[in-house]
């Protein structure tokens, strides 16, 4: 009975030991200073996680101005995470997109409203059904001037809805590009029951409200 009850306290006390460095780990990167990625033939990117990856994908890819969107992992305290290790929980990766983009074209601040007007901005930790740190809601800044957009139109919501905005603000540190087969995964399988159940009605509604002249005439 002692030797049980010992290990039960060693266990206890790793776990906690393993959760506070973890945490402590992801409270360095919430502090960090965030990376800025320069802009190269007339192209910026900006990056994004608002649950599954597919269907944020399919979404910025409908917005003009956006040249391509690529799906991926940000936010975490792990190198070269996998979509099997993100799905964990424990690497502090979020499901995130690459956004490629003119900003000549489309503004950081219009991302930002995509965003938004994209998702449930209550919902915490996930989307829809899809559920976990690994789909939860963040939004990443490369300088000062994206933070201060951010967060003005975070508190913009917060006060026209009367509600809780979900959305993290983390300093933007790195993208880690996912597997090749989750790429272009709406396009490609278009008849994948959960694309047909979850991410073209979830495109489809985001259309529905968001300004037509600022999307593409053809998706």
């Amino acid at each position: 009975m002692k030797k049980v009850l010992l290990l039960f306290i060693l266990t206890v006390f790793f776990s906690c030991q393993n959760t506070a460095q973890t945490n402590s780990k992801q409270e360095a990167i919430i502090q960090a200073e965030p990376v800025e990625i320069s802009i190269k033939k007339g192209k910026a990117k900006a990056y994004f996680a608002s649950g599954c990856f597919w269907c944020v994908e399919a979404i910025y890819e409908s917005v003009k101005g956006v040249d391509e969107s690529i799906s991926g992992y940000s936010g975490g305290h792990t190198k070269n995470p996998t979509y099997e290790a993100s799905n964990t929980g424990r690497t502090g990766h979020a499901e995130a997109v690459e956004i490629i983009y003119d900003p000549n074209v489309v503004s950081f601040e219009t991302l930002v409203d995509v965003y938004f007007a994209s998702q449930d901005v209550t919902q915490v930790n996930g989307q829809g059904h899809d559920r976990g740190s690994q789909y939860r809601s963040i939004i990443f800044y490369q300088n000062d001037e994206q933070k201060q957009i951010i967060l003005r139109k975070k508190e913009a919501l917060t006060k026209r809805l009367g509600v809780k905005i979900a959305a993290e603000v983390y300093p933007f540190q790195k993208f880690w590009i996912a597997e090749g087969y989750h790429q272009d995964y709406e396009k490609l399988h278009p008849n994948h029951p959960y694309i047909k159940n979850v991410s073209i009605p979830r495109l489809n509604r985001f259309k529905a409200k968001f300004p037509k002249e600022l999307l593409k005439a053809h998706h």
